[in-house]
């Protein structure tokens, strides 16, 4: 009964001792180069691996995610008929809330003219706005949503959030589905994008949407910050907005192709911030205890915690 970490780009060897402490007489993996007979497989833990990795285990009874998105996975033909579990884990979602907070500040407190002004050696004082009176909006009120928009409240800014359906949260007003979406916009100075990646969600924040972002806030025009998925902006308009003020600035750390290119004109944008998906890095520590724990219950009684819906995208 073998488990397989099967993940790109990461140190998977990091990995399989952090599962080999918590499962000592277990038989752990590692793709690409000690697979073994995949036959052995019942429990894989994947990110953005090949999908005939996992196609090519026919005992597999179990796949987690190693990180808040599936669509890596959904998106793979031959996926085996098992279910499927997203990481949520209370370290990833400081993480994720932390690097929100920290770019709503930057725009709040005017980081990109300051950092302008030091470059050119210039003292000048800018007005600046409270936090309450800074509309900050929320896309997706799941786990990470709901987090970051009581993160931001407590800082004192003003949030809302839109979802599929209604949210009851305290202090955050609630917007839903199609009906309430440009009313969710108007209101809407800083628009923060954490909506999982499903055929609803990819190019939704288009021109169309930036268009419909207040323009009437205390920073003198809206910003766009995505931490969510690169699929769901529609990187051109983005870069347009950017460049024709219809966006103030943005701060990115998701992209349509990852790793941005280097002839991508989002590094030319002097009002982007721009980071390397690392706003919610996984822990391997944290998530290996997660992921252990998930192992041991759904042995003893099938039941799991965070079970993707595939019809749902997440």
């Amino acid at each position: 009964m073998a488990l397989l970490i099967a993940v790109k780009g990461w140190d998977t060897q990091t990995w399989v001792a952090r599962l080999k402490a918590r499962f000592p007489d277990r038989d752990i993996r590692s793709w690409p180069n000690a697979v073994g007979n995949p036959a052995d497989i019942r429990y894989a833990l994947t990110w953005k691996a090949p999908a005939r990795v996992l196609s090519d285990c026919p005992n597999m009874e179990l796949v987690f995610s190693l990180g808040a998105g599936v669509d890596h996975l959904l998106g793979q033909d031959d996926l085996p008929k098992v279910p499927i579990v997203r990481v949520v884990d209370p370290d990833l979602t400081a993480r994720m809330s932390e690097w929100i907070a920290l770019q709503v500040l930057l725009h709040h407190r005017q980081h990109l003219a300051y950092a302008a002004q030091q470059r050119e050696r210039v003292w000048r004082e800018l007005e600046q706005p409270s936090a309450g009176d800074l509309r900050v909006g929320i896309l997706g009120l799941g786990v990470l949503g709901a987090d970051a928009a009581d993160v931001l409240k407590r800082l004192g800014f003003n949030v809302a959030g839109w979802s599929r359906s209604k949210k009851t949260l305290e202090g955050i007003d609630s917007f839903a589905g199609d009906a309430e979406f440009d009313a969710f916009l108007a209101r809407t100075d800083v628009l923060v994008n954490l909506l999982p990646l499903t055929a609803e969600t990819r190019g939704l924040v288009d021109r169309s949407v930036l268009e419909k972002l207040a323009r009437d806030g205390v920073l003198g025009g809206p910003v766009f910050i995505n931490a969510g998925r690169g699929g769901s902006h529609v990187e051109a308009d983005l870069v347009a907005a950017l460049n024709d003020g219809t966006l103030k600035a943005a701060s990115l750390d998701v992209f349509e192709t990852e790793p941005l290119s280097p002839d991508s004109p989002l590094w030319a944008c002097e009002n982007a911030i721009l980071t390397p998906h690392v706003a919610a890095d996984s822990d391997p520590e944290a998530i290996s205890d997660y992921i252990a724990a998930q192992i041991l219950r759904f042995e003893a009684d099938g039941t799991l915690d965070n079970r993707v819906d595939p019809a749902r995208g997440y």
